[in-house]
Parts: structure tokens; sequence; C-alpha cells
């Protein structure tokens, strides 16, 4: 029986992955952000890169479905595309899989920012400039661009 350094690598091995696995049983998790997580655990760069390989190889963590989760969670919250491509390149997301999911110029998008506004000022239109711009602000915090914005507040006022 060896209970060498080999022994112990194969138990940091183990237990970082079942603390990964743990974590990917409550939600999605992009790669690095998992990687995040158990190295602040404690868990040593070199197991933690073998261990989200791992990981990855036998498609228990993927970035693509993390995304997918991700921005659905978000839609559905009322968040808009630029604010979830932001908060995608936090994770460490790139520019490219995260456009590949959102898609900011889409139609939905439009009717997502025409609800989130019904919802929080109601049905009412902005009735002067000043309701205009405080409007505009909150949709833009939420992650609308700019120029839909104003196509909607135009259209609508």
């Amino acid at each position: 029986m060896n209970l060498g350094s080999g022994r112990q690598d194969n138990t940091g091995i183990s237990s970082a992955r079942d603390r990964a696995l743990g974590l990917l049983a409550r939600r999605e998790h992009s790669v690095m952000e998992l990687g995040r997580k158990l190295r602040s655990r404690g868990y040593e760069s070199g197991i933690v890169e073998q261990v989200l390989a791992q990981l990855q190889e036998e498609r228990l963590l993927s970035d693509e479905r993390f995304v997918e989760a991700y921005v659905h969670s978000r839609y559905v919250k009322g968040f808009g595309p630029l604010r979830i491509q932001m908060e995608l390149r936090e994770r460490g997301i790139s520019e490219a899989l995260a456009g590949c999911c959102i898609q900011p110029g889409a139609a939905h998008w439009t009717e997502l920012m025409h609800r989130v506004r019904k919802k929080r000022f109601g049905p009412a239109l902005p009735a002067d400039y000043q309701e205009r711009a405080r409007q505009a602000r909150f949709l833009q915090h939420r992650g609308f661009a700019a120029e839909q914005i104003h196509q909607l507040l135009k259209q609508e006022g």
C-alpha cells in the first residue's frame, strides 16, 4: 500500500471533486467561477485545474450550459442584454459565447424592455422630459441599449 504523496494528492483531488459536484448540484457554474470558489476554499491551483478538466471532459461542467441557464434566469428577472453580457464577462465567459446566446438586437429584448417599463412605472406614458429621463436611466441600469430605450420612449411618449 502506497501512503506517500500520491495518496494525499488523490485525497485532495477527491475532496475538491466532491466539493465541486456539491456546488454544481445547486446550480450551473462557469469554469472560472467554480475554479475561484474551489481556490477560495483552500484547494491548490494544480488540483483545481485537474478537477475542472475532469468535470469538463465528463460534461458535468460546461460554460455553454452555464450561459444558457444564466441568460434565461436573468431574462426572466427583466434584465437586458448589455447587463447580462457584462455579468457573463465577470464570470469568465467569452464575448463570442455570450453573443451566441444573447443576440442583443433580437425583437424579444424590445418586448422585454416594454414589459419591464410597464411593470415598474405602470401603463401611464412619461408625461414630461424629467419622467422620461428617469425611466430611461432605470432601463439603462437594467441593461438595455440607449438607442432601443429612446425608440421605446419616443414610440410611447
